[in-house]
């Protein structure tokens, strides 16, 4: 009896999926969020939203992770992750027919997205983790490389969506503190005024402390603001200072991450040095773009290798062990920089890499300067997304050139 109770839940849920990926999400602009959140903000308005957008955009990606190779899907910490993901959507569901209007309702909810949120904590290392797995018992393959590349940055591009709408949710109306006490002028998770350059010094000076902690030594920070003196950028500058209607802790991460980088290799390129070059971080606003480059002097890569920093697992670091991903180690995972540019273009910018070999290295963050610009952008299962992992690679059509140049005498006339 319980194996067929088992067997009627997973078809059950197998429908679910089926229904929900018919519909494509529903993006919101930064505008949306914030006009929701404001002193209007209606916890049963919220909870209508969620209990169709969310299952929706568990079920487009939970039809996407089916088309990975069966022997990846196989791996025991893969297997894991779509376990989380059915029991969340099931979770979610279950809410599908409740009365809006009953207190409990709304209540139950919201306890059920703080247990979701949960759950999904360690869906990042877990997945890694998975792709390791892989690698050891199979080996790799170019093709199977190239969608698997494809499908994470969409898998992981959707789990920063569904969970920027369920902190929303939380921060919003579980619990009957309305304003957060450490941060009273956010929304939720978004700050409406956010100073650039407070969050950038934060994100430095928590760098810096990796980096003294495994170099005895770290780089200064050099800062300059830029920002334009026509009438419009006045309402995005406080105390002489770019502000931006964004989630700090978005930006933090991908901060962190770029300094991180910079510290590693200035430190790693000038040794035993007592004097390093400063790392320098200029914020520029502007009529369609706030900008935030990073530049370093630490060496620099080749430009065969700028593509490649943003490639899942692929790191020049050492890969720390499981329980030191947990601890934020300095380098090691090979998440850091494809992550940080998924943060960058969720809400439409996006994060470039420019270096000089044999000098360093400049790290660019493009976010939008208006908040009715800033729309998530969201992956969506169809035919397109399908046909992408089931086209077979042919051959290029730019010749692959030689290691060694063609002996051209060889083709001369006699």
């Amino acid at each position: 009896m319980r194996i067929l109770g088992v067997l009627r839940s997973s078809v059950s849920i197998g429908k679910h999926i089926d229904y929900y990926s018919k519909f494509s999400p529903s993006p919101l602009s930064m505008k949306q969020f914030l006009d929701f959140g404001s002193e209007n903000a209606c916890e049963r308005t919220s909870f209508a939203f969620l209990r169709h957008e969310v299952p929706v955009r568990l079920a487009n990606i939970m039809k996407e992770i089916n088309l990975l190779p069966d022997n990846l899907l196989g791996t025991p910490s893969v297997r894991l992750v779509q376990s989380w993901y059915l029991r969340s959507l099931q979770d979610i569901i279950e809410f599908k027919d409740k009365n809006a209007e009953e207190e409990k309702t709304t209540y139950d909810f919201t306890d059920a997205v703080i247990k979701i949120l949960k759950r999904h904590n360690d869906v990042v290392p877990t997945m890694a983790q998975g792709l390791v797995e892989y690698k050891e018992a199979y080996g790799t393959d170019p093709i199977v490389s190239q969608n698997v590349q494809y499908f994470l940055d969409r898998f992981y591009m959707s789990r920063i969506s569904i969970r920027m709408l369920l902190n929303q949710h939380t921060l919003l109306f579980a619990g009957k503190v309305k304003v957060n006490p450490a941060h009273p002028k956010q929304i939720g998770s978004i700050d409406p005024n956010c100073r650039v350059k407070d969050v950038v010094m934060d994100a430095y000076e928590n760098a810096r402390g990796l980096c003294d902690r495994y170099y005895m030594n770290s780089p200064e920070l050099q800062m300059e603001e830029f920002h334009g003196i026509h009438s419009f950028i006045h309402s995005f500058i406080q105390d002489g200072s770019p502000t931006v209607v964004y989630v700090p802790s978005h930006l933090y991460h991908m901060v962190f991450e770029l300094f991180k980088n910079a510290m590693r290799a200035t430190m790693e390129k000038y040794g035993d040095s007592t004097d390093y070059p400063p790392i320098r971080a200029q914020i520029a606003l502007g009529s369609e773009d706030l900008t935030v480059k990073v530049s370093d002097r630490g060496g620099g890569v080749p430009l065969r290798k700028i593509e490649r920093l943003f490639t899942y697992t692929y790191s020049t670091a050492p890969r720390p062990t499981s329980m030191e991903a947990r601890a934020a180690p300095l380098a090691g995972y090979g998440y850091g920089l494809p992550i940080s540019r998924l943060y960058a273009r969720y809400f439409q910018g996006d994060l470039k890499l420019y270096s000089l070999e044999g000098y360093g290295t400049d790290a660019i963050i493009y976010i939008r300067a208006l908040s009715t610009e800033s729309i998530e952008r969201l992956p969506v299962y169809n035919k397109s997304a399908w046909k992408h992992y089931k086209t077979f690679h042919e051959a290029d059509d730019w010749c692959v050139p030689s290691k060694e140049p063609k002996d051209m005498t060889t083709y001369r006339s006699s």
